[in-house]
């Protein structure tokens, strides 16, 4: 039976994530079932968990950094207010305490969230081993319990490894959701602004992280294009607002960030447009075999995200995951002192180009190929999009190499069959885009073409610009239907 419980009013968005914990909390099947719930901070994981414990009559409870035996107090205590107990249960251990957890759902199905598994984890090592006995299959307080245990946290890079590998909870849960920042269009519609450069420029700095607008800034939206300007001075690089500092809590708050000074580096390296192991290595001045640990590092913790390119093999690109942590390191950290001392007007005035290169235009980019990936039609590239990046394409015959901003990839093909290749693009924000560029493409395409396992002969070629195009290249568009042009009315809202 599949129990239908509406989404409350204050999540915004999230209708996937609600649909699939909803399945999961309300399963009338008997014997208890894990599932674990990740996402980067304030991307409103907690609002979830515990608006479905309030909605399913569940338990809630809420870990912090303590020792096991105030962190057992804690919950002994939650518990007894629970089950209306005359006073705090008394647990002794984590056995004890994971069963009391198991009990509560011997007559029905009931949702028990542990918020910031983490903290009880790190300090209690011992816990994932536990819950995965007190798992079993067979065991008696598992197969009598219809306890439907949620596990939530924020450190990526631990929640990544619990159910990995040799993890003791491999293997165990039933559920495992990502909670990701909203999308650049749902963002756009939390943030309610209407126009679409403006919503890419907003971002372009704070991506799709809902908390980014409530608790950090005060619902504080810019009032159009013209008044842009003044509010990324007033929020974002005021130091008496939350989001001045957010970029530098969110290396400082990951347990596994030590070194943060080289992760900083890193991070400044790759914000700077040094995507590769080597240029990142030759911006800081470290060997590039000695950056596997950082790196590696830095992409469990959900910062960096390594891509590699699909018409070059071996060979890869990282870009950072969190539009904030972009924009300090190109913007904010060059000038931290004197966004200190308030002067946030000049340093933005001073920064315009960097921002425009360094952030407004990556976003852009990466905004592209997710509108080709999620939201364009099949009929605009001719099949159903399954990957989509940058790439860099070598041309023998004049030894040079061209970068492409999209390679859009369409589904694998059954058997031996060579590989669509639906599109290729270029894309810039501040340029206006004409007929060079659009031939640039076609000699693009014709060296894809005679590449042995790629189907390139009928690839469109995508010319995306916030500045527009030119007349000779709408009428070229007009009358060749392999052109696309996007700007960004149909980034945010058209196919």
């Amino acid at each position: 039976m599949v129990v239908k419980l509406s989404k409350p009013a204050e999540i915004f968005d999230r209708d996937a994530e609600w649909a699939e914990l909803v399945r999961f909390a309300t399963d009338d099947r008997a014997g208890a079932t894990l599932g674990v719930v990740s996402g980067r901070r304030r991307q409103g994981k907690t609002l979830l968990l515990y608006e479905l414990a309030r909605a399913t009559h569940g338990f809630y409870f809420g870990a912090t950094e303590a020792t096991p035996a105030e962190s057992l107090r804690r919950l002994g205590e939650a518990l007894g207010r629970h089950t209306d107990a005359p006073g705090p249960l008394r647990l002794e251990d984590w056995s004890g305490a994971v069963d009391a957890l198991l009990a509560l759902g011997q007559r029905r199905p009931v949702t028990v969230v542990i918020d910031e598994f983490p903290y009880l984890a790190r300090s209690s090592r011992e816990l994932p081993s536990i819950i995965q006995h007190a798992l079993t299959p067979g065991r008696v307080e598992r197969t009598e319990s219809r306890t439907r245990l949620l596990l939530c946290g924020s450190a990526l890079s631990f929640m990544g490894g619990l159910l990995a590998g040799s993890a003791p909870l491999r293997g165990r849960a039933g559920l495992e959701l990502p909670v990701p920042p909203l999308d650049y269009r749902a963002a756009a519609k939390f943030w309610g602004i209407d126009d679409p450069s403006l919503a890419a420029r907003v971002f372009a700095i704070v991506g799709g992280t809902p908390a980014y607008r409530r608790e950090y800034v005060q619902d504080d939206v810019p009032d159009g294009p013209d008044d842009f300007d003044d509010w990324v001075v007033r929020a974002v690089l005021n130091p008496a607002r939350p989001l001045f500092r957010e970029a530098r809590y969110l290396l400082a708050e990951d347990p596994d960030l030590r070194d943060t000074a080289l992760y900083h580096s890193v991070l400044s390296a790759v914000a700077e447009g040094n995507g590769t192991r080597g240029g990142i290595a030759g911006y800081i001045g470290r060997k590039a075999t000695d950056l596997q640990h950082p790196l590696t590092v830095l992409e469990d913790a959900g910062l960096l995200i390594r891509e590699p390119d699909p018409l070059r093999s071996g060979r890869s690109r990282y870009r950072i995951a969190e539009p904030l942590i972009t924009f300090y390191q190109a913007v904010m950290r060059p000038s931290w002192t004197a966004l200190e001392q308030r002067r946030g007007t000049d340093v933005w005035r001073r920064s315009n180009r960097r921002y425009s290169s360094g952030v407004l235009g990556p976003a852009f980019e990466e905004i592209v190929r997710q509108w080709a990936l999620r939201f364009a039609t099949p009929e605009t590239f001719g099949g159903v999009v399954a990957e989509a990046s940058a790439a860099v394409l070598s041309d023998p015959s004049t030894r040079t190499s061209l970068e492409l901003d999209l390679v859009a990839f369409g589904e694998p093909p059954f058997g031996d069959g060579p590989r669509p290749l639906l599109a290729i693009g270029e894309i810039k924000w501040g340029r206006t885009l004409g007929r060079a560029e659009l031939d640039r493409l076609g000699r693009a395409r014709d060296l894809l073409a005679a590449r042995p396992g790629l189907d390139a002969r009928d690839a469109r070629l995508l010319l995306a610009s916030a500045a527009g195009f030119t007349d000779e290249l709408r009428h070229a568009a007009g009358q060749r239907p392999d052109v696309v042009l996007v700007d960004p009315s149909r980034l945010y809202s058209g196919d």
